[in-house]
């Protein structure tokens, strides 16, 4: 039970607070159980307020945003969830301008259309602007942490708003300092964009190739965009209310980097698998080689839609590192599948995934 007196206080700071909200309506997933009571901000004042005052109570907070990088257990959250509804967005002068609960998609498509580049091939990502420097979200050869020109950030032990450059977040492949912790809230971001139009250089080969261009090579911001909505449409991660597809986290695991000293047995294992004469995709990585999380997925023998038409959770049909509900899963049914797919390609070829996902009230 929330404390009259601290409710009032969070709807004086100007926050719509209700009671018994199932989380499932609010993340990508639609999954997670119930929420004891939601505070809804739609302005970044009222989100540091509403933080200000659960934090110096002591309550318990999930702050939650798109939902797209969420996994909530089959309980709920038992404490206040702080919904991050603040979306304005400002265009100019190089550069874009955000709050943290804008959708991500709409960013993009704000600085395309208003004639600037450099954050087309982060297209149809779901989720908001703020989840990005936490997750560094990246795409298609670009990372947010490559535009990235400073985040507003909410210290929650001291209260101090202030704004810090991309060097004090610890950005890394899908991961910063943010990550799994709750010592600061992101409340707005700033982002480089190109003012002449032209799409930052083509660093993925699928997206040069299906451009019909060379790696390295510029095009108009607009033209990429497509083509980058286009295939991820094509792999299920444009969300779409009516395709089970879409109902997933986006990519489940991360690719793997194995260190070089594990890396000749890891290659050996999965060449006795698979064959002397298949291409293992691998890539050069800050403290090894990275691996497709997805072909090694496949390769164990994980193929789209496992396991089966009767499951209520399974592997996407166009795409097997996205794990999806297909309309009647619960949390338990994702974590189980999850838990299938790791501990296969780990058998099969020595190499564990790890889920990218932040997770509530379960454990993968």
């Amino acid at each position: 039970m929330l404390d009259p007196r601290i409710r009032a206080r969070l709807v004086d700071a100007g926050a719509a607070v209700t009671e018994s909200v199932p989380l499932s309506t609010l993340t990508t997933l639609r999954l997670g159980g119930p929420a004891h009571y939601l505070a809804d901000c739609t302005s970044t004042d009222t989100l540091i307020e509403v933080m200000r005052c659960l934090d110096a109570e002591n309550i318990r907070v999930l702050v939650l945003a798109g939902g797209s990088n969420l996994v909530i257990g089959d309980d709920g959250f038992d404490g206040v969830v702080v919904k991050v509804s603040n979306s304005r967005v400002d265009v100019g002068g190089g550069a874009v301008r955000a709050e943290a609960g804008a959708e991500w998609d709409d960013v993009v498509a704000r600085t395309v259309a208003t004639g600037f580049g450099g954050l087309e091939c982060l297209s149809g990502i779901p989720g908001s602007a703020g989840a990005t420097p936490v997750q560094n979200v990246g795409a298609y050869g670009v990372e947010v942490g490559s535009v990235l020109r400073r985040v507003r950030l909410l210290d929650r032990s001291s209260g101090v708003d202030e704004w810090v450059g991309p060097e004090a977040l610890g950005l890394g492949y899908r991961t910063s300092v943010l990550k799994h912790s709750d010592d600061a809230l992101v409340l707005e971001i700033e982002l480089d964009v190109r003012p002449d139009g032209s799409s930052a250089p083509l660093g993925y080969r699928e997206l040069a190739a299906s451009l019909g261009a060379r790696e390295g090579e510029r095009l108009p911001a607009a033209q990429v965009r497509d083509q980058v909505l286009a295939l991820r449409r094509s792999k299920g991660m444009v969300l779409d209310p009516d395709d089970h597809d879409t109902w997933s986290a986006g990519s489940f695991f991360t690719n793997p980097v194995v260190p070089d000293d594990r890396l000749p047995g890891v290659l050996a294992a999965i060449t006795e698998h698979v064959g002397m004469d298949v291409r293992i995709p691998r890539y050069d990585a800050v403290g090894g080689t990275k691996l497709s999380a997805g072909w090694l997925i496949e390769r164990a023998g994980f193929v789209k839609g496992f396991p089966g038409d009767a499951a209520a959770a399974r592997l996407s049909t166009k795409h097997t590192l996205a794990l999806t509900n297909r309309g009647s899963a619960t949390t338990a049914d994702l974590i189980a599948l999850a838990r299938e797919v790791r501990d296969g390609v780990e058998d099969v070829f020595g190499v564990r995934l790890h889920p990218e996902p932040v997770t509530v009230n379960c454990v993968i």
